[in-house]
């Protein structure tokens, strides 16, 4: 049975202790971040090594490569993404271009990951940010209206997707209101229902299709006063699956964040029972990954069904790249936003 969990890993290689714990537990995926990169051939035999824990060559390993801020393969092996938000400042006249650069800017993203074995990006990014608003968000975002984020969303989506890469859309519902860091505090937001509806959840219901999505450590108050997102089962339910309409594998934010209260084995159960699919966690403690562990379930049925229509997204064969080409005509447009 596969565990309904994603877990990270301590380091560049796997321990024996960490091998045997994934060969245990079966988690459903796994997670990589800057102490797991050192090289390509490296990052690759750790791929190789988290699939061969749990014997499934299509487990998902993800990463989150955003570009800024959030980009845990860089220099000198990989190149430097911008931050979303300069996908939508590209200076010309046509309307396009800014769809187009952000599809090119995923797409050879996508090109760094597939090689790598990686399958699953943490991209895109669709909370809408709100004057004064901490910069959690910030320039990750890709502009400030709900109708830009949903149109450049939808472009860097589908060129993961064209390069066999499947997107994760976040943090659903809507992170762009908080007036603090999830991973430090609980942010609590305090507009209406129908302000959230129309700006925060907006982008969302247009990617609604999307494979993947990733919880809020957010409360809303006028939705759920007491629960954020990730332990919300009325979030969940009334607004990620009604109202929103995302049908597709729903996993949480980080359970080490601070935004989070109680045990991991509480945090699991709550999030699980709330209708999350899986539960992150992302730092590589075999202490909290083994408390997890014991409090997780296996998928349900439910979610067995969201993780195969997820994993039959990535095509047999990706999209045909002219790579050199490419990363010519992405510099220039780089060099035209900023």
């Amino acid at each position: 049975m596969t565990l309904a969990a994603i877990f990270g890993c301590s380091g560049p290689v796997l321990t024996a202790r960490e091998a045997a714990f994934f060969r245990d537990v079966a988690p459903f995926g796994f997670i990589l971040f800057r102490r797991n990169v050192e090289s390509p051939d490296q990052v690759k035999a750790l791929v190789e090594a988290l699939r061969e824990t749990v014997g499934r060559a299509d487990a998902p390993v993800m990463i989150d490569q955003e570009g800024g801020r959030v980009q845990r393969l860089g220099p000198p092996h990989w190149p430097v993404y911008p931050p979303g938000r300069v996908y939508g400042a590209v200076r010309s006249d046509d309307p396009l271009l800014a769809q187009a650069f952000a599809r090119l800017g995923a797409r050879l993203m996508a090109d760094d990951l597939h090689l790598l074995g990686i399958n699953v990006d943490a991209v895109p990014v669709l909370d809408v940010p709100q004057p004064g608003a901490h910069d959690v968000i910030g320039d990750r975002a890709y502009g400030t209206t709900a109708d830009r984020i949903a149109t450049l969303g939808r472009a860097a989506a589908e060129g993961l997707l064209a390069g066999g890469v499947l997107p994760i859309i976040k943090h659903i519902p809507g992170h762009g209101r908080a007036m603090a860091d999830s991973h430090l505090n609980l942010p609590v937001v305090e507009a209406s229902a129908e302000a959230l509806s129309e700006v925060d959840f907006a982008p969302f219901r247009n990617l609604s299709d999307m494979p993947m999505a990733m919880t809020a450590h957010v409360i809303y108050t006028a939705i759920d006063p007491r629960h954020p997102a990730t332990t919300s089962r009325r979030v969940v339910r009334q607004v990620i699956r009604e109202d929103i309409g995302f049908d597709g594998l729903l996993m949480s934010d980080d359970l080490s964040m601070k935004a989070l209260s109680g045990t991991f084995a509480e945090r699991t159960r709550r999030s699980l029972a709330a209708g999350c699919d899986v539960v992150l966690h992302c730092n590589g403690d075999m202490d909290e990954m083994a408390e997890i562990a014991d409090a997780a379930r296996p998928l349900s049925a439910r979610g067995r069904q969201r993780a195969a229509a997820a994993l039959a997204r990535i095509p047999r064969r990706v999209e045909p790249l002219d790579a050199e080409a490419a990363r010519e005509r992405f510099r220039q447009l780089v060099a035209s936003a900023t």
